[in-house]
């Protein structure tokens, strides 16, 4: 089945991968069968992708997740925001699904690991010895195989005096949008500003802590933008719960690979969903997810929207914030 994951080429491919994603899980997923019978929802009687179920995303906090027939290699968990939440754990069956997502999705939108050097601003993340944000960089630093890869915690002047020695080399800067406000802090306290590198890109991850909440996601991508001397700032959307990756170009909309998609439910009615330019809650159907759910309806605001790039079979969505009330994600993002 893997090779048909990452395979689709067309929408109905796409569409056969779901039904048949959803049976496997059906059958296999404890947690997940009791969620569908509970809604008494027979996978013998739905043959449309939007009747399939969505798992509430709540339920990787106090649940096993898991394919039956699978034995869990580790798991990933989530960062967490006080040491009283409970975090979301994805137990994971099989590393090379995530890889292979991580690998093909970079290309699709970016281009070939082996092209770029990689470094990591993620502090709290790269503390956690379970972030499913850090395996994916760790396994893109690997594929590129760069001597100048690298992590940055708060070592801001480091980071500095690296970045002046590159010219026109690609460098792809991943950063969790609170540190990279901190760096550019630390360059306007010391009065320094970064030699335009045309090579750059920079990638925010989400992730503001409850910091500075009034800013929206342009402001904030704003600030980016002058502060590294860039026209476009691209955007990471995943999570714990997920194996696949949504990227934002440059324009605050993100499009997934071919084999994830976003519906947006109704806020008002979970079984139902909006058109495209309603704001509603975000499920998300990632087919990677083979040994635990594809189908999960998270606590992210959200809508859809035109394509702006016309990459690939994904869809296109802008992300909004919170749902109220839900518990604050250590990847939560900013209200756009």
């Amino acid at each position: 089945m893997t090779d048909t994951i990452f395979n689709i080429k067309t929408e109905t491919d796409f569409h056969s991968a779901c039904l048949e994603t959803f049976r496997y899980q059906y059958e296999n997923v404890e947690v997940y069968r009791r969620f569908c019978d509970y809604l008494k929802k027979n996978p013998n009687e739905i043959d449309e992708v939007e009747e399939i179920p969505f798992l509430p995303i709540e339920m990787f906090k106090n649940h096993l997740v898991l394919d039956q027939n699978s034995t869990t290699e580790s798991f990933f968990q989530s960062s967490g925001t006080t040491q009283i939440q409970t975090r979301s754990k994805h137990f994971i069956a099989d590393f090379s699904l995530y890889e292979e997502s991580i690998s093909r999705s970079f290309e699709q939108f970016i281009g070939k690991p082996e092209d770029y050097v990689f470094l990591g601003l993620l502090p709290n993340y790269s503390e956690n010895p379970h972030s499913s944000l850090i395996y994916m960089v760790d396994f893109l630093m690997k594929k590129s195989a760069k001597p100048e890869n690298g992590y940055f915690l708060y070592n801001h002047s480091e980071l500095f005096e690296l970045l002046q020695t590159f010219n026109d080399q690609k460098v792809i800067l991943f950063g969790v949008s609170f540190a990279l406000l901190d760096f550019l802090d630390f360059l306007k306290s010391k009065t320094k500003s970064i030699n335009h590198l045309s090579g750059l890109t920079v990638i925010e991850t989400g992730g503001m802590k409850g910091r500075k909440s009034e800013m929206t996601k342009d402001e904030l991508l704003e600030i980016f933008k002058k502060g590294f001397g860039t026209e476009r700032i691209y955007s990471e959307y995943s999570m714990t719960e997920l194996l696949s990756q949504a990227y934002s170009l440059g324009n605050n909309i993100y499009e997934s690979p071919n084999w994830m998609r976003i519906l947006i439910r109704n806020t008002e009615d979970p079984f139902s969903y909006v058109e495209e330019g309603r704001t509603g809650a975000i499920n998300i159907i990632d087919l990677a997810n083979r040994h635990s759910c594809s189908f999960i309806a998270t606590q992210d605001l959200g809508k859809m929207v035109k394509k702006p790039h016309g990459i690939g079979l994904g869809n296109a969505f802008q992300v909004l914030g919170r749902i109220d009330h839900s518990d604050i994600r250590g990847c939560s993002l900013l209200v756009s």
